[in-house]
């Protein structure tokens, strides 16, 4: 994610973690390892709260 230092990465780990079933939300160098149940949220649940806190994000 563009822009992202460690500050706003933990922001957005943060906003991760608060979804029921991420398991984890990791920062690191302008990106983000996230380990989720899928039967509990979409990928796109996940980009909705990384957008929440103002960055775009996409899957690699």
């Amino acid at each position: 994610m563009r822009g992202m230092n460690r500050e706003a990465g933990e922001r957005v780990s943060a906003a991760l973690l608060a979804l029921p079933g991420v398991s984890r939300a990791t920062p690191d160098d302008g990106q983000i390892e996230v380990h989720y149940d899928p039967s509990q949220h979409t990928v796109m649940d996940l980009v909705r709260a990384v957008r929440s806190q103002g960055f775009l994000a996409g899957m690699l």
